[in-house]
């Protein structure tokens, strides 16, 4: 518990059996009260290991979801553990754990109801390895993002992020997307509901074990966002309805 609320951190994982332990180990559990895992039916042995090292709330997909079902499980597990703070963390040891009890502490004091770690504060992100096509990517992306959703974020691409629980219950997360444009549709989605969002700098780190996606999916993911930010700009202004902001 922090401050008399409980924190649960969710896992998204696929084939992270490498970097599972790595990342546990940093998890202050002095303050966090479950650690929910789910495997995207992983070709290792990610379930396994995550039994070992005592993990005890592990949902295992038999067929793959994508990284947005992945997340849906996650959330709606930790909604029916009644936790009050939803902390997101990759296992693959790409965000430091570290910086958790300063995003729970922002959300506990009723600061913020999200906080995102933020890799382009400062300038962590080529420094811990970001290709440079990726960056450019980002800070390009997020500059449109910032027009047409009319907000202000350093950036709307990690994958490092922390909420209330009453931020997942007043979104409808579970008819977005099952792919990786799930993270955008979420941030457009608490933007569109006026939810306030933190930043906190995250150093971040890429190597081998880490995930990531090539060059291709990240050119169809650029597109799935500029297409979210559009249908929000569309239903900001009053132009068109879309479902995603029901």
């Amino acid at each position: 518990m922090h401050l008399e609320q409980k924190v649960v951190v969710v896992m998204p994982a696929y084939n992270a059996s490498k970097t599972l332990e790595r990342t546990l180990k940093e998890i202050p559990m002095d303050i966090v009260d479950e650690i929910v895992l789910c495997d995207d039916a992983s070709q290792d042995d990610t379930v396994a290991v995550a039994a070992g090292l005592g993990i005890k709330h592990i949902i295992a997909h038999r067929e793959n979801r994508g990284y947005g079902g992945n997340q849906k499980s996650l959330y709606n597990k930790a909604l029916e553990l009644d936790a009050d703070i939803v902390i997101m963390l990759h296992p693959d040891y790409q965000y430091t754990p570290k910086l958790i009890p300063s995003m729970a502490n922002i959300i506990a004091q009723d600061l913020y109801p999200v906080v995102l770690g933020s890799r382009i504060l400062g300038k962590g992100a080529l420094k811990g390895g970001m290709p440079i096509y990726k960056y450019i990517a980002n800070r390009f992306l997020t500059l449109a993002q910032n027009i047409l959703v009319n907000h202000k974020l350093s950036e709307y691409h990690t994958g490092y992020r922390a909420f209330s629980a009453d931020v997942l219950r007043g979104i409808n997360f579970n008819d977005n997307s099952d792919d990786f444009i799930f993270d955008n549709q979420m941030l457009s989605q608490i933007i569109y509901r006026d939810f306030g969002i933190a930043e906190v700098s995250c150093p971040t780190k890429y190597f081998e074990e880490a995930s990531s996606i090539n060059f291709r999916r990240s050119a169809k993911y650029g597109l799935g966002v500029l297409w979210v930010s559009c249908k929000h700009f569309l239903q900001r202004i009053g132009l068109a309805k879309f479902a995603l902001y029901r």
